[in-house]
């Protein structure tokens, strides 16, 4: 079964330190953690003291309780909510614990459900995921057969093809997020 410490070690390697960026959406930001989306995090009451102090924002990655603080928040918001835990495959549950991180739980759901439907070979293998953006029993029994099968490779290719679609699609939508592309391509690994 799949290790969140694994994943969160190499996800946050990405998610880097502080940040407030007026042209991110995601506002004032500490590894990764958004305020404007995640405001009643613990952590943002530790991160205004610490602003007050002469080493910031040096001071926060040596902040223990806050270190402990962020693993807890990832592994409740983005590893337990698809339950990454009951994923066979560590490579899979990284690819959608990062994905969760980077774009939302349910996209990262909904990227694994499109690719093992894309795999099921018009349906011979089983019937096709309904694309809901949760994962559930079936998603799972599913994702089973087709590690089972050899196309964990092949899976995870169509799920980062979708990512870096999701990308691009932004990017179009709102050209000043370009600046971002570079970021958030590396996270692709195909």
């Amino acid at each position: 079964m799949a290790k969140f410490s694994v994943a969160y070690t190499k996800t946050m390697k990405h998610e880097g330190g502080y940040v407030n960026d007026k042209v991110d959406v995601g506002g004032e930001t500490y590894a990764g953690i958004s305020r404007v989306y995640h405001k009643n995090w613990g952590g943002w009451e530790i991160i205004d003291d610490l602003k007050k102090k002469s080493d910031f924002p040096k001071n926060l990655s040596g902040h223990v309780i806050l270190q402990r603080m962020m693993a807890v928040f990832y592994k409740q918001h983005f590893w337990d909510v698809n339950r990454l835990d009951e994923v066979r495959s560590q490579a899979v549950a990284e690819e959608m614990f990062d994905t969760g991180v980077n774009m939302g739980v349910r996209r990262a759901a909904s990227f694994l459900q499109e690719g093992l439907n894309y795999l099921n070979r018009n349906e011979q293998m089983y019937k096709n995921l309904v694309v809901d953006g949760f994962i559930g029993p079936l998603t799972l029994r599913v994702l089973d057969i087709i590690l089972r099968s050899g196309d964990e490779e092949i899976l995870l290719k169509i799920m980062n093809v979708l990512q870096g679609m999701h990308y691009l699609n932004f990017i179009k939508q709102s050209p000043i997020q370009e600046r971002f592309a570079r970021g958030w391509f590396s996270r692709v690994s195909l």
